[in-house]
């Protein structure tokens, strides 16, 4: 028995660690490495800045990838044991189902207690180390906050579209400042580069050949335009004044953090309890998602009886499609107020582990 189940554990981690593995890499390729290298090589971003800004975000991923990899090494590794008819062998020896996959369930429900750890406390605090990251190099390196072809909104009192950008040289700027009760402030310039004065946590955008709208001294109300060879621009950013001042966002947050902002609030006045408890049991339902995957995973991998992996991974995209809806769904109502939030963030789990264990039945009394 002890045998059995050391090579039951040894096929679904080694499968495990070889999708944990591959999600980072198809995660590292398709989305992280071209983002980094566009800060890198066209907005001129310190390396290291980058290295930490991937250091800082794989915790966060870890909580997702963990669960998708916990359904797929479950299809492979069962769906290999019955192709082989080793799970037919078992069982004829006398040995039921449950006491098979009992190992196994204890395992992952240790990897779930420990998903839970790594959500709560690593992956909370490394989102908000990755936001005051980003302010930081967007202090530093104002150019990695731009972007060619949008208006961009994250400097105060201003909306900026730039026509082509190279690092800090910009080309076709428009600069669109809107005033209550008067009209928009517009600045057209040619040319123009950022310089970026941290001790004075400011921006200055330097603004070459263009023209722009002018208060009309008689009358502030009207504008007048104004040639210009060279316009200094001073963009606020005084409500990110330091990056280490960046308040904590909801999913920043830790469970007893979350739970002492409800009861700050509410003696504030302030109803929260819906939107910050929705979170809470957000950051519970995902670390306990491998469990519900796994009890799926063991009946669908035995009974298709196939090892080749992209009928696993259909399956389990089919799946994890399913459980994020239910999941995204649940939220919602949870934050809105019209569901209570352990109910409707731990209804993913229980239809998908309803269904494995309704499934799994089935399949023991056979």
């Amino acid at each position: 028995m002890k045998l059995l189940r050391n090579y039951i554990l040894t096929e679904f981690f080694t499968a495990f660690i070889f999708c944990v593995l591959s999600l980072i890499f198809v995660i590292l390729l398709g989305r992280g490495l071209v983002q980094m290298a566009d800060l890198i090589f066209n907005k001129d971003v310190d390396i290291v800045l980058i290295a930490k800004l991937l250091f800082y975000s794989f915790p966060y991923l870890l909580t997702f990838i963990i669960p998708i990899s916990v359904l797929v090494a479950t299809l492979l590794s069962f769906g290999k044991l019955s192709l082989d008819n080793e799970i037919m062998a078992i069982r004829t020896s006398g040995i039921s189902i449950v006491k098979i996959v009992s190992p196994l369930v204890v395992a992952v429900l240790i990897l779930c207690l420990s998903s839970f750890v790594l959500s709560d406390r690593v992956a909370s605090a490394s989102l908000h180390a990755y936001r005051r990251l980003l302010t930081q190099i967007g202090i530093e390196s104002p150019q990695a906050a731009l972007e060619e072809g949008v208006f961009i909104k994250k400097f105060k009192n201003f909306v900026i579209f730039i026509y082509e950008m190279d690092k800090n040289k910009l080309k076709g700027i428009r600069v669109y400042q809107p005033q209550e009760g008067k009209p928009t402030r517009t600045i057209i310039a040619q040319k123009g580069e950022l310089v970026s004065v941290p001790q004075m946590n400011m921006v200055m955008l330097k603004l070459i050949h263009g023209v722009s709208d002018e208060p009309d001294p008689k009358d502030p109300a009207k504008l007048y335009k104004l040639n210009f060879r060279t316009y200094n621009l001073p963009l606020n950013i005084s409500s990110v004044k330091q990056a280490q001042e960046v308040s904590k966002k909801p999913k920043d947050m830790m469970i007893s953090e979350l739970r002492d902002e409800i009861d700050r609030l509410g003696k504030e006045g302030i109803q929260a309890t819906y939107p910050l408890s929705a979170e809470i049991h957000n950051k519970i339902a995902v670390a306990f998602s491998s469990l519900a995957f796994l009890l799926i995973g063991i009946p669908l991998g035995i009974t298709t009886r196939r090892n080749e992996k992209s009928i696993s991974f259909g399956i389990s995209l089919g799946l994890m499609t399913l459980y994020w809806l239910l999941l995204i769904g649940g939220k919602t109502l949870a934050q809105k107020g019209l569901a209570p939030p352990f109910i409707a963030l731990q209804f993913s789990n229980l239809v998908i582990g309803g269904a494995g264990l309704f499934l799994f039945y089935r399949l023991a009394k056979n």
